[in-house]
């Protein structure tokens, strides 16, 4: 009977797909799996200096059709974009503006 309540309960977590723990058990497929085939962007925008301006960028980029994620970091400059497939660099770029930043290019 043992035997059978271990691997009750390691599949009832796997199937709740509540498999991350604090120490990253479940590795990068908790993302990936969401965006298998994905294309990672790197730009680089001026003029970010705070939290605000990463968050003005992010939103702006994220209503970009196919971006699954935006991580923007001031201090860097640094974008980074994941999306369904490679983006329009006009349409990065009219995000970009829109926050009020500018996009230099890609890292």
């Amino acid at each position: 009977m043992t035997a059978e309540t271990q691997p009750s309960t390691a599949g009832t977590a796997q199937d709740s797909g509540s498999c991350c723990s604090p120490s990253g058990s479940c590795g990068p497929a908790g993302a990936a799996d969401d965006q298998a085939g994905a294309v990672t962007t790197v730009y680089r925008v001026t003029g970010m200096t705070c939290g605000h301006c990463e968050g003005a960028v992010s939103a702006e980029i994220s209503e970009i059709e196919g971006v699954g994620s935006v991580t923007a970091v001031a201090s860097t400059g640094q974008v980074t974009v994941v999306s369904a497939g490679p983006l329009d660099e006009a349409a990065v770029r009219a995000a970009v503006d829109e926050a009020g930043y500018e996009l230099a290019g890609t890292v």
